[in-house]
C-alpha cells in the first residue's frame, strides 16, 4: 500500500450497477490505451469533490449517469512512480447513455459481479468489486448535511433561529448543492433555522424543488430532552429512506451526533462541521453505511 504524499495522484471511480435478468450487473470500461479492463475511474479536476468527479468519470467513461451511495474501499497504489489514490462509490445506474467508442474507452460490459471480477485486469478492482459483492441492497438514501456558515451566536442581536448565512456560507451552499444533486433527491428538508435553509436555497433552485421545513431537525430548544429531540430526527431519517427514492436534509450541530448515533450504533466522533455532511445507505428500515462527505 502506498502512503498519500508528495506528488500524489488523486483519482476517482465507481462501481456503476443496474439489475439485470439474472441479477445484478456492473459495468466495465475497456481501455485500448493499456489494453486492460478495469472500473470507470479518473482523475480529480482542481478543487473537485471526489464523489463529484466520481460520477462525473462514469458519465464521461461510460456513458452511465448514476447516483452514488456507499463509498466502497480506497484503492491506492503506484503510477508512473507516483502515489496514486482511487476513491470509489458504489453508483446506482439512473440514465443509461447511447455509449459511443472513442481514444479512451472504445467498449463497455456490463457483467455479473463475478464474471467482472474474472474480467478485470488488476487485483485492486476485483478487491473492489467484492467489497460491492457483500453489499446489502441500497434501498433508500439520504443526504444529510449540517447548516454552512453564519457566523457567531453572540454577533447576532435577533432570535438565533433568525441568523442568515455569512458569506463564508453562501459559498459552501454554493458547493454543497453540486453534491446534492448527484444524489438526485426528491426531497428537501430543513430545519426551521433560518441558516438551514438557506444552506439548501442553492441546492432547490438547482433542481427545481421546494424546501419542506421540518420540526424534527431542529436542535433541542430549552426544556427539550437532547434524546428524545435526536429519536425523533432519527425516525424522520428512516422513515425519508424508507419511502425509497433519495432524499436531502439539512439539520444543526447539536442535533446530527445524537441521530447518527441511534441510526449507526456507534458512539465514536460524530461530530459534522459546518458545510459538511455525510451519505447514509438504509436497506429497509436499518441503516448500513454511513459515509461523511
Amino acid at each position: 500500500m502506498t502512503d498519500d504524499g508528495p506528488g500524489l495522484i488523486r483519482a476517482a471511480g465507481g462501481v456503476a450497477w443496474r439489475p439485470g435478468p439474472n441479477g445484478v450487473e456492473v459495468c466495465l470500461v475497456h481501455r485500448p490505451r493499456y489494453g486492460d479492463w478495469s472500473l470507470p475511474k479518473g482523475k480529480l479536476d482542481a478543487g473537485e469533490h471526489p464523489m463529484r468527479a466520481a460520477v462525473r468519470e462514469v458519465a464521461e467513461e461510460a456513458d452511465v449517469r448514476a447516483v452514488p451511495q456507499v463509498r466502497l474501499p480506497t484503492v491506492r497504489y503506484r503510477s508512473e512512480g507516483r502515489p496514486k489514490r482511487v476513491d470509489y462509490w458504489s453508483m446506482r445506474a439512473a440514465v443509461p447513455g447511447g455509449f459511443q467508442p472513442d481514444t479512451e474507452v472504445d467498449e463497455i460490459a456490463w457483467l455479473d459481479v463475478d464474471a467482472a471480477v474474472r474480467r478485470v485486469s488488476y487485483p485492486h478492482d476485483a478487491e473492489v468489486l467484492a467489497a460491492f459483492a457483500a453489499l446489502p441492497p441500497v434501498t433508500g438514501t439520504v443526504l444529510l448535511v449540517r447548516h454552512a456558515h453564519a457566523g457567531k451566536r453572540g454577533t447576532w442581536s435577533g432570535p438565533d433561529t433568525g441568523r442568515p448565512l455569512d458569506a463564508e456560507g453562501r459559498a459552501q451552499a454554493q458547493a454543497l448543492a453540486a453534491l446534492v444533486a448527484l444524489v438526485r433527491p426528491v426531497r428537501l428538508l430543513s430545519a426551521s433555522a433560518r441558516r438551514c435553509v438557506q444552506t439548501l436555497d442553492p441546492a432547490a433552485a438547482r433542481l427545481d424543488l421546494p424546501i419542506e421545513v421540518a420540526g424534527e431537525l431542529d436542535e433541542p430548544r430549552p426544556g427539550q430532552q437532547a434524546d428524545e429531540c435526536a429519536l425523533a430526527g432519527a425516525a424522520l431519517l428512516t422513515a425519508l429512506a424508507a419511502a425509497g427514492d433519495p432524499v436531502a436534509v439539512c439539520s444543526q450541530g447539536k442535533l446530527i451526533p445524537g441521530m447518527l448515533e441511534r441510526l449507526t450504533g456507534r458512539s465514536d466522533d460524530l461530530t459534522t462541521p459546518k458545510g459538511g455532511g455525510w451519505l447514509l445507505a438504509f436497506t429497509g428500515d436499518r441503516l448500513h453505511a454511513a459515509d461523511r462527505l
